[in-house]
């Protein structure tokens, strides 16, 4: 047995696949897959690529399965003021700022801000958050408890994804430990429309709002893999209208 052995099974279990089902999907025999978790057989770099795209295994991921045999890392990760990365980083200011008047950020994996538009700036500067704060270590701020209207139904739905998100990656601690704190104050909630909104209470202002989740495609830099831009809406016409006249004040 290899440390690649153990991580191509770890995988294979964790999408849940037989021998045979990542054979078909790697257009390998079962026998080779069989060989490569016993360490009977050495798998070149190439077919580590194709078995980490079958399992959809994470890119971070990836290198430490071509390390594992010997192999240099094959993924990247550039900081945003690289030359091939402006456009990426382009993409998102453009996508958080015409997002306005509505909230708009970037989290990475571990759910740090890694980017906001105004509106959001200015939500959530009233959780002393900015730029680079953990939304993850926000879980756990009564003053967000108290914020949020439906707190334990968001909290139930981001404990959820939470589990989501780390089950994808093979496992996260830290999005594992979020999630236990969660269950804490977690309740399925009464609510019978299409979508479970957050509400926000600031001040005498009710702020109902849902959000949508976006992703790089065809990634090939474990940064811009793991980076999630979150756009949030107005669920009412009272929310739309206070949001813009908070934005019309800045």
């Amino acid at each position: 047995m290899t440390q690649f052995s153990n991580q191509l099974r770890q995988w294979r279990q964790t999408r849940r696949f037989s021998q045979l089902d990542l054979a078909l999907e790697a257009n390998v025999s079962a026998r080779h897959i069989s060989f490569l978790e016993t360490g009977r057989a050495r798998p070149s770099r190439e077919m580590i690529v194709q078995l980490g795209e079958a399992l959809t295994v994470p890119l971070a991921a990836r290198n430490q399965m071509l390390a594992a045999m010997g192999f240099t890392p094959r993924y990247e990760t550039r900081n945003w003021d690289e030359a091939d990365m402006i456009p990426m980083q382009s993409a998102i200011d453009r996508t958080l700022e015409r997002h306005a008047p509505y909230p708009g950020i970037a989290i990475d994996r571990l759910w740090s801000l890694t980017g906001m538009n105004a509106p959001a700036r200015k939500m959530f500067g009233m959780l002393g958050m900015v730029e680079g704060s953990s939304l993850l270590d926000n879980l756990n701020n009564p003053v967000m408890w108290e914020m949020i209207e439906n707190w334990p139904e968001v909290a139930y739905h981001s404990m959820l994804r939470l589990r989501t998100e780390s089950a994808a990656q093979g496992g996260v601690a830290e999005l594992d430990a979020a999630a236990v704190a969660l269950s804490e104050h977690a309740q399925i909630g009464s609510n019978t429309g299409p979508i479970v909104p957050t509400v926000f209470r600031i001040g005498d202002q009710r702020l109902a709002m849902f959000g949508t989740i976006a992703q790089f495609g065809t990634a090939e830099d474990i940064a811009l893999e793991e980076l999630k831009i979150e756009l949030f809406f107005p669920l009412d016409a009272s929310t739309e209208t206070a949001l813009k006249a908070m934005f019309e004040e800045d």
